[in-house]
């Protein structure tokens, strides 16, 4: 499963209160094809979760789903958001990594 930090909860539930999205929404994280690595991580909202499909869970106060086939590459990630001077966002801490890009959006395995 992928672990959301209590930092990382802080900004989602900012964003969420900042855009006024609905009651019911959830952070989905995945997984695709393509980037310079060979995958690409998927941060975003969505307005539904499939039980049968989705592991979900609530960390921090936010729900989180991830579907069943990314959580094969995303197994023991920690997504994590930084704000600093050399650099603000989302970082994912993905142990099963092998190669990743410079900019820490794609990876293989």
């Amino acid at each position: 499963m992928v672990t959301v930090t209590e930092n990382a909860a802080k900004e989602i539930k900012r964003v969420m209160d900042e855009q006024q999205m609905p009651a019911g929404m959830v952070l989905r994280i995945g997984v695709s094809g393509g980037g310079c690595s060979g995958f690409q991580y998927k941060l975003g909202f969505d307005d539904k979760a499939d039980p049968a499909k989705d592991f979900v869970v609530e960390q921090h106060g936010v729900p989180v789903a991830v579907d069943k086939k990314s959580d094969l590459y995303l197994d023991g990630t920690t997504v994590d958001f930084h704000n600093g001077i050399d650099k603000r966002g989302f970082t994912f801490n993905n142990p099963n990594v092998t190669k990743s890009c410079g900019c820490g959006s794609s990876f293989g395995m």
